[in-house]
């Protein structure tokens, strides 16, 4: 069955809900990744209820996700690491992905911690100016790894070079 292709204005921004992703959104974000993502996401949300991670979603008018996100509170000491931001490749550009990265800070400044963290590979240019237009600043390099897989479902390990980056809460 092919997916109903999400149309969302700018001015709809403002009024789309962010909460928490569920087990059950899982089967309704395969555009965010193959099946070996979508473990990694399943993985977040165990920890989420262990309270180690907040994993949010930004979801459309009927409740879909269209923009996921976590923060794991483990990665580095005394702040919040975003990490696993994807919006839907047709709703990129319109607000949605920072409207996901906000509502992410406020849940790391309720916890009464003031800095936030963030890896984002070395070419990925367009995410990186995102973040600087946010306030991040980068502050280190890191290299990086985790499980892929290609279109004929094969896992293989992506090594990447990321910039580390750090705001201010």
């Amino acid at each position: 069955m092919l997916e109903k292709e999400t149309k969302i204005n700018k001015s709809e921004i403002e009024s789309l809900v962010v909460d928490d992703l569920v087990f059950d959104d899982l089967k309704k974000i395969n555009w965010a990744g193959s099946a070996t993502h979508l473990k990694y996401v399943e993985e977040a949300l165990n920890r989420a209820q262990k309270g180690e991670v907040i994993y949010l979603a930004v979801r459309d008018a009927d409740g879909n996700p269209i923009s996921i996100g976590g923060v794991d509170f483990c990665a580095h000491e005394n702040a919040g690491t975003l990490w696993q931001i994807i919006t839907k490749d047709s709703l990129r550009g319109l607000g949605i992905g920072t409207k996901l990265i906000e509502s992410l800070e406020q849940k790391i400044k309720s916890r009464g911690i003031n800095i936030v963290m963030l890896g984002v590979e070395d070419n990925n240019i367009i995410a990186q100016n995102l973040y600087k237009k946010l306030g991040y600043e980068v502050c280190g390099e890191a290299k990086e790894s985790w499980k892929e897989e290609d279109e004929s479902g094969r896992v293989y390990t992506h090594y990447a070079d990321e910039i580390l980056m750090k705001k201010q809460l």
